[in-house]
């Protein structure tokens, strides 16, 4: 892994105070216990370090419940000695809450919500940045482009191809970026800035380190501590229970539950019929919706009668990359893309029922109750068994 074989120094307080996750803010964090003579087990009740913990919780509510992450904005004042601690042992208070709730949901919840804050954050800090990516890569150079005045940053090769895969989009390939003795160039691009472009490369090396971060503590804790979190574990794993039923269509479906229009355009490509432009548009954002990959979708069209593996994956990643919203029924019936009759569908008859995404959640949403049921049901002979115990 081409992380830098010496992090660089960061003195500033201020700094480690906004960006607590860096590698170098572990002895800052540890430093700042000592200092103002608190242990890890005074964040869980201590009555005078209520700030930190209420902090703490609306960091981690707003990594977790969020869909596009953490909130960049602070109420804490960091000019101040008070308010840099603050910054600094809430972020410890929500990392400790989630490792000691054992939930590897949570875990990459807040681990996605935290990167992606970083990543917002790292975009704008025109005058930190090189220090900030001197910290998670092996190198960075920069240089002012031709005709303007705007910085653009070269990266190493090798962190480039370490990171590179976990991001679509055409503009990650390789063969894309100019190469110059082993410097890949991180021009702009998609209406983000050089610096925005390397931060959101960046996410990816936080969202490795924050992971190892949490996966570490989480071996060494013991039951007894984690034992001391469980009031804050059980709100927040009982609020992302509920954004989980929420978001259920937006989760990888089980084929059972695919409305009748996908279910419908996946089976024609697989018969070799030549599916009209619309339902292939539908096909390919229906299924980055509910969280297929790219891979997946692809090879939905292989069987196509006009079928390219080269333009499929260019049209597929355009889809995923603009982040299309499918069409919804009154323009699938429009475009002779709804295969349902009245009657042919319970579900799809209903007034409501005025999106495919919809029918989806339906579907996981009547699942999960019946699974529910089913597990509150006691099994044949329960009852008497409990009643001859009592």
């Amino acid at each position: 892994m081409p992380m830098p074989l010496a992090l660089p120094s960061v003195e500033d307080e201020v700094l480690l105070a906004r960006y607590p996750f860096l590698p170098q803010g572990r002895e800052h964090m540890r430093s700042v216990l000592e200092k103002n003579g608190i242990s890890v087990e005074d964040l869980i009740d201590e009555p005078w370090l209520e700030d930190v913990r209420t902090r703490g919780r609306l960091r981690l509510l707003d990594s977790v419940m969020h869909k596009d992450g953490a909130d960049i904005a602070t109420t804490v004042d960091m000019s101040t000695e008070i308010g840099r601690m603050t910054e600094v042992l809430s972020f410890l208070h929500a990392m400790l809450v989630v490792c000691a709730s054992f939930n590897e949901r949570l875990l990459a919840r807040w681990i996605e919500g935290e990167a992606t804050r970083a990543d917002q954050l790292f975009g704008m800090d025109s005058e930190n940045f090189e220090l900030l990516a001197a910290s998670y890569l092996s190198g960075i150079r920069s240089e002012m482009s031709s005709g303007s005045n705007e910085v653009v940053y070269w990266i190493p090769m090798a962190d480039f191809i370490e990171l590179c895969p976990r991001i679509s989009g055409a503009y990650w390939h390789l063969a894309n970026r100019p190469v110059i003795k082993g410097w890949v160039c991180m021009d702009a691009a998609v209406g983000e800035s050089s610096r925005q472009r390397t931060a959101r490369l960046l996410k990816e090396r936080i969202r490795e380190h924050l992971n190892q971060t949490c996966t570490d503590r989480m071996d060494r804790m013991s039951e007894e501590f984690a034992a001391l979190f469980a009031d804050p574990v059980e709100r927040i794993t009982g609020l992302l229970s509920e954004r989980v039923q929420e978001e259920m269509p937006m989760t990888a479906a089980v084929r059972d539950d695919w409305p009748p229009c996908f279910e419908s355009a996946v089976s024609e490509l697989n018969q070799g019929v030549n599916v009209n432009h619309t339902g292939r548009v539908f096909l390919a954002a229906f299924s980055k919706s509910v969280g297929m990959s790219q891979e997946q979708t692809c090879s939905f069209f292989a069987n196509a009668p006009d079928y390219s593996a080269d333009t499929t994956s260019y049209q597929v990643n355009q889809i995923y990359e603009r982040d299309y919203t499918p069409h919804g029924c009154s323009a699938l019936k429009t475009a002779a893309r709804c295969p349902v009759q009245p009657g042919d569908d319970r579900l799809c008859d209903q007034e409501w029922l005025s999106h495919p995404l919809k029918y989806i959640r339906a579907k996981q949403r009547s699942r999960y109750r019946e699974s529910s049921q089913a597990a509150e049901e006691p099994e044949v002979g329960e009852e008497e068994v409990e009643s001859a115990n009592s």
